[in-house]
């Protein structure tokens, strides 16, 4: 279980082979500048906010590894008779790597995303370990996080994000917050006017895609107020994450430009992009200034030197140049030059620079990315200076396709989530197994582990397996694995959940069809005719789970009070009345097949009742709440029209994200507040167009239906201010009792589906609108 001696490590090993050629050389420039007593300190004083009334019991210091800990180590000694356990680590990242292992593993204790189980037994166990990393890098953060689940963080949120990042090894996070102050000095140095900045920039909600060069301006402008605030709060976030020996990862130029820069330079070339996902002129298309145009490198070179003049740097930097946009030409000439001028850009400024780049465009736009164009890309940057995130390698690895993309090093992500949206799912069983593959393979030149998740607060259990991964070199006994999992998050040793959690490993958490999942469910679907949702398990599974969650909660005092199991109640109750509501679904489909007005009434009666419930369930957990997204955004405005801007960015996002609905749905979210005001409505208008179509005796108009529910429902949403509750009321526990009275013999466990007798399938099955056309182009070709 404990792994010191890396020696013959297979990446070690090819960094000796290669270190001529310059692959691991780069990276070693790759570490803290702090000292080791501000690390020791800032692993104390987390431990101080974490344990306040036991941190006197834990000794940290940082210390230098041996020969063969060049990736990090961590060391753990308790002895019978001292109560004190000191920890050691190499950096800051380490030492408070190596407190959270002792957590977990020693302790079975908990820190999450959802909350933390900390039961730790009165005298702490005795240990003595030291185990090193296997694996240089471990990364954090997808450039889409910082809207899905950051875009409203305000210092305390921060600070409790980078505490969990160094307990759990994260030492490459990326720090993206402020940079919009930085692009509007250099834009306004640059001969452009505020007016041409406000046409630019997106609202805070929407950021990840400017900045991608996806579109401008949509939700935006920005205030001076906001810059100053995120300015601020950057140099906060940089700070702590520096005192621990992190690297952040800073932003670069990738060459998308607001399009004033062609009436201030209108001797330079430009490229109008592509429209990204039907956003009209108003909002798609920036400039791309052409990388040999000396203005690319004019822009690129000031940013950095602005960026670095107000931040510092540790001289990793993230560009992204064509995400989900492709470049005008399929030239592997053109497309060399673009990443040689991206990366002169950065080292004309800072020698030292090494080139992050999320490796999304190979997969998402593979057709285009051939071999010999993704080869032009990745050779135009010296060998080891440009780390490449295999940004779902757990699904759709293409450091495989692309031979450990051609000598540049790599990092192995887990992306799993899209969005942000709720729903149990994942690929547990093959995430050990594809890691120690990518470690293994041949002329391998991985260096390192991430998580690159579109949204946090989701599926813990997933992320949690994942960053074991940066100290286990063979996969564990699942079975195992899960029982522990329990332990730890529970504090509470139960037969009972053990065996709920091994239904769930065996079914939402055992999704082998490779395809990404977007946590698109009837439920929180524009509803439509005939539409079945893609699911890889049978909800039998979930249902049974739940039979046991339910009767835990009711016979297991110490289960029921246990913090993580109130809010995993409410998550498997969520899921399960998801589950039925689609059953239900079906049978309304049936009744309206046979034109039974009366019984599609019936049906439908329930599932407007089964919505109002779930709302209600979801009120009594803090993690499910409207009010607490929408007061976060509310936080940052210091005007009321700030104030009104930023709920609006708040509403759209998890709704329509977009003027008409270009990405409808797509971070939806499962959240009081939401289904009581959202969704419960848009099915009220659906069923009573089925009724009404039985009534007339004409064919459902699936256009007319989706034009009347954008504007009965969908759009007004995202202009209300109506004020929701921001801490959760009721007992989560009685609740989720309740309705499982009320709704368990609902389900039909023979799961029987009378609806492919249906003779109105074929007739109505392709009658889509165009919004739903989009997004299930979107579901199966793209991330956002």
């Amino acid at each position: 279980m404990f792994f010191r001696n890396l020696v013959w490590h297979p990446v070690l090993v090819i960094c000796l082979l290669v270190i001529q050629r310059g692959f691991c050389a780069p990276l070693d420039k790759i570490h803290t500048r702090t000292s080791v007593e501000i690390q020791a300190q800032a692993v104390t004083d987390l431990i101080g906010r974490l344990l306040p009334g036991r941190a006197n019991e834990f000794d940290v210091k940082v210390e230098p590894g041996l020969p063969g800990e060049e990736n990090g180590y961590f060391q753990i000694e308790k002895v019978s008779g001292n109560a004190t356990v000191f920890v050691r680590g190499s950096t800051g990242v380490m030492a408070a790597w190596g407190f959270h292992y002792y957590l977990t593993q020693f302790c079975h204790c908990q820190v999450s995303w959802d909350t933390d189980q900390l039961n730790l037994p009165a005298v702490l166990p005795d240990v003595s370990v030291r185990i090193t990393s296997l694996d240089k890098l471990r990364y954090y953060q997808n450039t889409c996080t910082v809207s899905y689940s950051f875009a409203w963080f305000q210092w305390p949120r921060w600070e409790r994000e980078i505490d969990w990042m160094a307990m759990n090894g994260i030492n490459l996070p990326l720090a993206f917050t402020g940079q919009e102050i930085i692009w509007q000095r250099v834009y306004l140095g640059l001969g452009l006017v505020q007016a041409d900045l406000d046409e630019h920039f997106s609202g805070p909600a929407f950021f990840a895609w400017q900045r991608m060069g996806n579109f401008r301006g949509w939700g935006g402008p920005l205030s001076d107020n906001w810059h100053q605030a995120t300015l601020a709060l950057q140099h906060k976030i940089l700070e702590r994450m520096r005192a621990f020996g992190m690297i952040p990862v800073l932003p670069a130029f990738a060459g998308h430009v607001p399009r004033a820069m062609e009436r201030v330079y209108p001797n330079t070339s430009y490229t109008y992009l592509t429209p990204w996902v039907t956003f009209e002129d108003q909002y798609c298309c920036p400039l791309f200034v052409q990388p040999t145009e000396p203005l690319f490198t004019e822009i690129g070179t000031r940013f950095i030197q602005e960026m670095i003049a107000e931040f510092g740097t540790d001289h990793v930097y993230n560009c992204d140049v064509f995400n989900e946009v492709p470049p005008t030409q399929s030239d592997p000439d053109f497309v060399s030059s673009v990443g040689a001028s991206v990366y002169s850009a950065m080292t004309t400024t800072d020698p030292d620079a090494i080139w992050l780049m999320q490796g999304w465009l190979f997969k998402s736009e593979a057709a285009y990315w051939t071999p010999e164009l993704s080869k032009a890309l990745l050779t135009s940057v010296p060998q080891g200076r440009m780390l490449v995130l295999d940004l779902q390698a757990e699904i759709n690895p293409q450091y495989i396709r692309l031979e450990s993309f051609y000598g540049q090093p790599f990092v192995f992500c887990l992306l799993h989530n899209f969005g942000g949206t709720l729903g149990l799912n994942g690929a547990i069983p093959t995430i050990s197994d594809r890691v120690i593959d990518a470690r293994n393979f041949p002329n391998s030149t991985m260096v390192g582990t991430g998580l690159t998740m579109e949204g946090i607060n989701q599926n813990y259990i997933v992320y949690d397996k994942m960053l074991e991964m940066g100290w286990r070199n063979q996969a564990p006994d699942l079975n195992q694995w899960y029982d522990e999992y329990t332990v730890r998050r529970y504090g509470v040793d139960s037969s009972a959940i053990k065996s709920a959690w091994r239904i769930l490993m065996t079914s939402v958490y055992n999704d082998t069809s490779g395809r990404s999942f977007h946590g698109q469910y009837l439920l929180t679907s524009r509803p439509a005719l005939f539409k079945f949702p893609f699911i890889w398990y049978n909800s039998r599974d979930v249902i049974l789970a739940w039979d046991s969650f339910i009767a835990s909660a009711l016979t297991e005092p110490m289960l029921s009070e246990a913090p993580n199991f109130r809010h995993d109640v409410i998550d498997v109750t969520r899921q399960s009345m998801s589950e039925i509501f689609s059953q239900l679904y079906g049978r309304l489909l049936v009744t309206y097949c046979d034109k039974n007005v009366t019984a599609l009434g019936e049906v439908a009666r329930h599932m407007i009742d089964l919505l109002q419930d779930l709302d209600n369930l979801l009120q009594t957990g803090p993690k499910f709440l409207l009010g607490k997204w929408i007061s976060d955004a509310k936080s940052w405005g210091v005007t009321e029209g700030e104030i009104l801007q930023y709920e609006w960015n708040a509403r759209n996002q998890i709704t329509l994200w977009g003027p008409r609905g270009e990405i409808l749905d797509y971070a939806t979210k499962q959240w009081a507040g939401v289904v009581a005001d959202y969704y419960k409505p848009r099915w009220e208008v659906f069923i009573r167009e089925l009724e009404i179509t039985i009534e007339e005796n004409r064919r459902f108009n699936s256009t007319a239906y989706q034009s009347m529910v954008f504007n009965a429902v969908e759009k007004p949403f995202t202009f209300s201010t109506k004020i929701y509750p921001v801490v959760e009321t009721g007992d989560p526990i009685v609740t989720a009792a309740i309705l499982y009275d009320k709704w368990r013999n609902i389900y039909q466990l023979d799961n029987d589906n009378p609806i492919t007798d249906c003779v109105a399938l074929e007739e109505t099955k392709d009658d889509r609108g165009d919004e739903q056309k989009r997004f299930f182009y979107l579901v199966e070709n793209s991330e956002m």
